[in-house]
């Protein structure tokens, strides 16, 4: 299946609106991608400067205009307010799959944003994308991200094989 993701796909929920990275979010990105209690279930090199950020960002643009992923910013749609990310990508045409990452300021945990942002986008691949299955992987210490996994019906799949034995592999299936 052929992606489009031109003009890029803004989705809005209750409280959010997910949209596209700009250069003006570099030092968010920066922040977000720097922040220790954010990264401290990932295994990724973190970024040295904003200038670092910039070029994630239009890593990230890129992709997405080359339709290999789609990546949004979540913000709040009262104030702006930059709270986190979330993404699809490893699209798989022959398994009908994609994966899902997502990451939130810690000032924004344990409010509903990632459950509220993580909604929209699951539904967006399901009846949008037409994707018949989603991967997400966490952490198995991390409880929080497992937890939300859990409340969309993911379920525990697999180990992953991503060079950790401390990644677990969720999936869900679209019932539809």
């Amino acid at each position: 299946m052929k992606y489009n993701f031109t003009p890029f796909p803004i989705l809005i929920t209750e409280r959010l609106t997910l949209r596209q990275l700009s250069n003006n979010d570099q030092q968010s990105i920066f922040d977000l991608r720097s922040d220790p209690e954010v990264n401290k279930y990932l295994d990724r090199k973190v970024p040295a400067s904003v200038e670092e950020a910039l070029a994630f960002i239009n890593k990230v643009n890129e992709n997405i205009k080359c339709n290999t992923s789609v990546y949004w910013a979540i913000t709040l749609t009262e104030t702006g307010a930059f709270a986190g990310t979330i993404c699809l990508y490893d699209f798989s045409a022959d398994n009908n799959t994609c994966e899902m990452g997502y990451e939130l300021m810690t000032s924004f945990q344990g409010q509903g944003l990632m459950r509220e942002a993580a909604e929209k986008v699951i539904a967006y691949a399901f009846e949008t994308l037409q994707f018949k299955k989603i991967v997400a992987f966490t952490h198995t210490h991390h409880q929080r991200s497992a937890k939300l996994l859990a409340g969309f019906n993911f379920v525990l799949s697999i180990k992953a094989n991503h060079n950790s034995d401390d990644l677990d592999g969720y999936t869900l299936v679209n019932s539809n």
